[in-house]
C-alpha cells in the first residue's frame, strides 16, 4: 500500500470511527503548520493501525480508551468515548474499561477518566 492508498483508507476509517463532522472540523482547521500532522495521523494512525485485521474496532476502542485514560489525555479520551459508542461499545462497557484502568493504572487515572467519560456520555444523550 502506498501513501496515497494509506491516506484514502485512513480517511475512510477515520470518518467511520470519529464521524464526518469531527473529521471535517479537523481538516478545515488545518493550516500550513498542522497540515502535515493531519496527513500523518490519517495515514498512520487510521490508515495503518486502525485498518489492520488483527483486532476489531470494538477492541481497538477498548485499548485506546485505556491508554488515553492512563496517560490523562482527556480531550482525546472524550473524542474516543464518542468513537467507542460509534464502534458499538455500550456505556457499561466503557465503564468496564475504565474500571480495568483503575486496577492497572491507578485509581486517580480512572477517577479522572470516569469524569471525562461521564460528561461525554451525558452530552451524547442530549
Amino acid at each position: 500500500m502506498d501513501d496515497r492508498d494509506r491516506h484514502e483508507a485512513g480517511m475512510t476509517v477515520r470518518r467511520e470511527v470519529l464521524g464526518d463532522a469531527h473529521v471535517d472540523r479537523a481538516i478545515a482547521g488545518a493550516d500550513e503548520f498542522t497540515a502535515d500532522f493531519q496527513d500523518f495521523i490519517t495515514r498512520y494512525a487510521w490508515g495503518e493501525i486502525w485498518t489492520r485485521p488483527g483486532l476489531d474496532r470494538r477492541t481497538r476502542s477498548c485499548v485506546t480508551l485505556a491508554v488515553l485514560a492512563t496517560l490523562h489525555h482527556d480531550e482525546e479520551l472524550a473524542m474516543h468515548v464518542r468513537a467507542a459508542l460509534r464502534n458499538g461499545l455500550t456505556p457499561e462497557e466503557v465503564s468496564e474499561v475504565l474500571l480495568q484502568v483503575g486496577v492497572y493504572a491507578g485509581v486517580p487515572a480512572a477517577n479522572r477518566a470516569f469524569k471525562v467519560a461521564w460528561e461525554t456520555l451525558r452530552q451524547e444523550d442530549q
